[in-house]
């Protein structure tokens, strides 16, 4: 569908804009060196003119137009569309709105590092032109994993960034990405990252599990030993204590991302805090056969929650691709499962 699109349009948007209106400002990522990202290897940066920009919603509005089709939401791409000046985004924000008058949302990917540069005045210009929401890859907190997978932040700008952002009234979605400090920092990953976003208090939390892409530069130190990755049940022990530190927010926590394991861990905090542990009790006490099957059941999309397993039809399914992932990697669940997900990216 893409592809046949009279206008551009890049290449991700996250989870939650699915649905919504697509508008390249600019093309590919700025910093484009995160060791767990391959999206834009090898691709230049670039700002587009607001001029080219106005003439792709032109020509969005009449693609959509033709098709009756009412556009509500809109999504800024690509990889920090908040790097442009401020007051060339106001004018292609001001213009979309214009073009599309029924459109109810604007939201964009921002980086800590762009945002912690803009004051809490010109991100109120962006706030009155109509950008809703700004969507920020925090991924961890912890200063020494953002140094080792070459995010190009620090803690403190992640904070600052964040609280900004809400300063101005702009919604914020925060999105971290257990298993990112594998076996050696999941600890310092998850209670790190928990006070970061406990002092940012965004409006989202958004999960997003970790998965050494073959090519990125993460997946090479894993090839190396240099990093070893973490398996489904570490990687839910890491999201129990992060979630078990998170204290004094009122953030959504979603679990919104095709490669997290328990889907329905969402909920309000505070008062949904006990009921997101519970879920993860419930699997951690699960035999090792069942956590198994869950996982695979998972990956091949027969499970999206954990009583999904009384289903029978979508069990005797999970039954019969375990039996046949035993044979096929020799009884070696671990890499079964590993490739399952390599199939999912």
């Amino acid at each position: 569908m893409r592809f046949s699109m009279p206008y551009e349009q890049g290449p991700i948007r996250p989870p939650s804009e699915a649905y919504s209106l697509l508008v390249r400002v600019t093309r590919n990522c700025p910093w484009n060196k995160c060791e767990f990202c391959g999206v834009y290897e090898g691709a230049k940066f670039e700002l587009r003119s607001v001029e080219e920009i106005k003439e792709d919603i032109l020509r969005a509005a009449a693609f959509h137009a033709q098709r009756g089709v009412a556009v509500k939401t809109a999504f800024l791409q690509d990889a920090n569309s908040v790097i442009m000046r401020t007051k060339d985004l106001v004018e292609v924000i001001k213009f979309l709105k214009e073009t599309f008058p029924g459109i109810e949302r604007v939201t964009s990917y921002g980086r800590s590092h762009t945002l912690a540069k803009r004051s809490v005045e010109e991100l109120k210009e962006l706030k009155d032109a109509g950008l809703s929401r700004i969507h920020v890859g925090l991924e961890t907190g912890y200063g020494e994993l953002l140094e080792y997978v070459k995010k190009g932040c620090t803690p403190e700008q992640h904070v600052t960034a964040g609280q900004r952002v809400k300063e101005a009234g702009i919604t914020l979605s925060e999105y971290v990405m257990p298993g990112l400090g594998g076996k050696k920092w999941w600890r310092e990953h998850a209670t790190e990252t928990a006070r970061v976003l406990n002092r940012i208090d965004p409006d989202f939390i958004r999960i997003r599990s970790m998965s050494a892409k073959p090519g990125t530069p993460i997946h090479d130190k894993q090839e190396r030993g240099e990093w070893e990755r973490l398996n489904d049940e570490e990687i839910i022990r890491e999201e129990q204590l992060f979630i078990q530190t998170l204290e004094g927010i009122n953030s959504y926590f979603a679990s919104d991302h095709m490669l997290n394991l328990l889907m329905e861990l969402n909920g309000k905090f505070p008062e949904d805090k006990d009921e997101l542990l519970g879920i993860i009790e419930r699997y951690l006490e699960l035999p090792q056969e069942e956590k198994f099957n869950f996982s695979i059941g998972r990956r091949l999309g027969y499970y999206m929650r954990l009583d999904d397993r009384e289903n029978e039809e979508a069990r005797t399914h999970v039954d019969i691709a375990v039996e046949r992932l035993q044979r096929n990697f020799d009884g070696d669940m671990e890499t079964a499962i590993i490739k399952c997900m390599e199939q999912m990216i």
